[in-house]
């Protein structure tokens, strides 16, 4: 394999197994992991880590990491870590469920960060030391330069400021691959220069990562897919927010604000963003872009369909079908599709310059256009912010979406006041749910109350909402933002002893 793959006799003379290489890491180090949504997180060390772990453990000794990555890793990564307790600090994202229990049971510490900030902020040092790199690459080329995998992430960055530098190699992967990333680094103030993107399909760096081969400690071989992503199909709830984003662009089509081939678009995971990109697919576009940091399959349907001509992420997430389709046609995908560092993918210059339209999904909104996406109930986490902050902060139009109930229809996700803000009200210009769609641009915040109720609020609960606003609207200690404070929570509370909202 190494013949294949590991071209640098260098690199290849550190060749050693994941056990040996997970040797090389100490208690309490930082580590750098790559990883982004379930794709390009290394496969074998981390396996072999957690079993030194609970090892460790066993034995009484406290043996615990700190863990960087781009954004959420997979049940070989955060779950094996987890599972064992190794994990003192985690950050910027995580979607994996041993580590959502540990945050939320105090057993670690997690720090919820825009993405597009970790690289610079590992830079300057905010997270501590970088002592250890582990990075999963698809091969080693014979001057040292490293292919990278199927996400980008943080990995440039991780490679530059590790004291030690762990690849994992992995001939799972399509060596195909080659030519679809678009490396490129961000100097520090006060030598920032403009970034030279003006459109989603300029390239501006080079398809390579690169690493000082002195830090190498370790590289290890693995021949171990991407996990894939499973996406049940639309329901009848995702197909009627999908309807209702595709008349509002018609609509500002029509009305000029955008172009016939939209801008840019920027889509969140799930099956509501695949659900409005099936349906872009079928609709009278053509010649769409996407600028976003994760590409799924509704992406990939589109540029199989060629209504999509290019599409900048920082990562690929596909299901088992689209994962098959995307290797067999690597070919025609690599003229696509950049793989950029989200330092670039998320970055908020790039993202106001191309004019993005973005779609997220939320967990709740209030009446005025606060979003809460992390929080359950204000104070569990979830997953995490993501990249939904960086572009809906830059965003020409930015759209989130939810279902209008939850917990089977016990929990309303239109509320008086959100447990947890994550996008506030001045970044948020149109809330979807199935019931409808609330364009909130050029309205005072008592005017989106109303309209947000209206349009978005389930029926069930759309007569308490108008009762708070119209009693708040008399009883506030002030008329731009009316509330009630004594029960502005009421809502959560019941939730919390198990009620109804």
């Amino acid at each position: 394999m190494s013949k294949d793959r590991i071209l640098n006799p260098i690199f290849r003379n550190k060749l050693m197994t994941a056990d040996e290489a997970a040797a090389l890491i100490n208690p309490g180090d930082n580590i750098g992991v790559s990883g982004f949504t379930g794709s390009g997180h290394p496969k074998e060390v981390p396996q072999a880590l957690a079993r030194r772990i609970a090892a460790a453990t066993g034995r009484g000794e406290t043996f615990r990491v700190g863990v960087l990555s781009g954004a959420s890793t997979a049940p070989e990564f955060d779950g094996a870590l987890f599972k064992v307790n190794g994990v003192s600090m985690r950050l910027p994202y995580q979607s994996d469920p041993d580590g959502r229990n540990r945050i939320n049971s105090g057993d670690a510490w997690y720090m919820d960060v825009h993405l597009s900030e970790v690289a610079q902020n590992t830079v300057w040092g905010h997270y501590g030391k970088l002592d250890v790199a582990l990075i999963e690459i698809v091969a080693i080329l014979e001057d040292g330069r490293l292919v990278p995998s199927t996400s980008v992430g943080c990995n440039p960055t991780f490679l530059d400021m590790a004291d030690r530098v762990i690849l994992e190699v992995n001939s799972g992967l399509n060596a195909k691959l080659e030519g679809m990333h678009d490396i490129y680094s961000v100097a520090q103030p006060p030598n920032r220069q403009p970034i030279p993107i003006t459109k989603p399909s300029d390239r501006i760096g080079e398809p390579y990562m690169r690493v000082d081969p002195a830090k190498v400690v370790a590289v290890v071989e693995t021949d171990c897919p991407d996990r894939d992503t499973q996406f049940s199909a639309p329901d009848e709830n995702s197909r009627r927010i999908a309807g209702h984003i595709l008349d509002f662009l018609q609509y500002e089509v029509k009305k000029g604000r955008i172009p016939a081939n939209l801008l840019p678009l920027q889509s969140g995971v799930g099956n509501v963003a695949n659900a409005v990109m099936a349906g872009l697919n079928d609709g009278p576009y053509e010649n769409l872009t996407g600028c976003t940091e994760v590409l799924q399959d509704g992406m990939l349907d589109m540029i199989r369909s060629g209504k999509l001509v290019c599409v900048s992420a920082t990562a690929v997430s596909f299901s088992k079908e689209a994962l098959v389709d995307f290797n067999a046609n690597l070919d025609i995908y690599r003229k696509r599709i950049i793989l950029r560092p989200q330092e670039i993918s998320n970055h908020p210059e790039v993202v106001r310059r191309l004019g993005v339209i973005t779609m997220n999904g939320m967990l709740e909104a209030d009446i005025y256009g606060n979003v809460n996406s992390t929080h359950v109930l204000g104070s569990r986490m979830m997953n995490g912010l993501g990249g939904s902050g960086d572009f809906t902060r830059n965003a020409y139009l930015s759209i989130f979406m939810t279902p209008s109930l939850a917990k089977n229809g016990a929990l309303s996700c239109i509320v008086p006041m959100v447990s947890h803000v994550d996008h506030t009200e001045h970044d948020v210009q149109v809330l979807v749910t199935e019931h409808g769609l609330a364009d909130l641009r050029g309205l005072a915040p008592r005017q989106r109350a109303k309209l947000v109720i209206e349009k978005c609020a389930d029926p069930k609960f759309r007569p308490a909402l108008k009762d708070y606003l119209a009693r708040a609207e008399k009883g506030a200690n002030g008329q731009q933002t009316p509330h009630l404070l004594g029960e502005a929570f009421d809502w959560h509370l019941r939730a919390l002893r198990g009620e109804s909202m």
